[in-house]
């Protein structure tokens, strides 16, 4: 069973655009939001992607994952049959030490909402903080894609 770690965190400014490594369009939507096993539907630039995860841990930093590249006349059909509420947003990577950011800058319905997650190996695993990391949001249920499709950061 695969599983990930990591931490979210919202981002103070944008300064971690110039460090980027890549940027990447995303639009994904859910074939089921429950929290014990939601489906996604992801489009990724140029791919497609389906996956599946699990309940988190008691801290929100690990839970199971399964996912598998389809093709995106694929995805594109399955969008079609998701849960209202798509996602629009683009992904920047970012090096920090020995580690990658994925950032997310939301469009859409979450316009203004940017957060950062970094894959860890453990819960407790140390990493290099950059300056335009703000508070730590692991386990908020709030900033988890699949309840932004439902409560948009807008209506906050």
């Amino acid at each position: 069973m695969a599983q990930e770690i990591e931490r979210k965190f919202l981002v103070k400014n944008g300064g971690f655009k110039s460090n980027a490594l890549k940027q990447t369009r995303i639009v994904q939507a859910y074939l089921s939001s429950v929290p014990e096993r939601t489906v996604r539907v992801r489009i990724k630039g140029e791919k497609g992607f389906l996956t599946i995860k699990g309940i988190g841990s008691a801290s929100g930093a690990s839970r199971y994952e399964w996912e598998r590249e389809i093709p995106v006349s694929e995805a594109e059909e399955l969008l079609a049959l998701c849960e209202p509420g798509a996602i629009e947003k683009i992904r920047y990577v970012v090096e920090s030490g020995k580690h990658h950011f994925e950032v997310d800058e939301f469009f859409g319905e979450n316009q203004g909402l940017i957060i950062a997650e970094v894959e860890l190996e453990s819960e407790d695993e140390a990493f290099e903080k950059p300056l335009w990391l703000g508070e730590e949001v692991t386990g908020y249920t709030r900033y988890y894609n699949s309840m932004l499709m439902k409560k948009p950061f807008r209506s906050w």
